[in-house]
């Protein structure tokens, strides 16, 4: 995850000691250390963020290809975050969230 998204300045995880090592293992070679948060609360905010796209890829857990559950995985990620408020299409007027998938998918809705 750092390699393909960076290095993060904060980690929340749970108690796990194997996480821990290894985020200690990262911060022994670095100049500015990771702060890792180990807080029940600030993981179980964490947790909660994906447990929909757990609930949906539960039934699909026999893809064939990796490019598949990838393309999936990216538009259930998408539709949660045009739920939650995370996302915009660039344009003037305020949209549904129905509206804001079918101009992301390049089609036009009739009204």
């Amino acid at each position: 995850a750092m390699r393909a998204n960076g290095d993060p300045d904060k980690v929340a995880m749970d108690k796990s000691g194997a996480n821990k090592a290894a985020i200690d293992a990262i911060n022994a070679g670095r100049d500015v250390p990771i702060l890792v948060r180990q807080i029940k609360y600030l993981n179980n905010i964490v947790e909660q963020d994906h447990r929909a796209i757990k609930r949906m890829t539960r039934p699909m857990l026999s893809f064939k290809s990796f490019r598949s559950a990838a393309s999936v995985l990216a538009g259930i990620e998408l539709m949660h975050m045009i739920r939650k408020g995370q996302f915009a299409v660039d344009d003037t007027s305020p949209m549904s969230f129905s509206d804001q998938f079918y101009a992301l998918a390049g089609q036009v809705r009739p009204v």
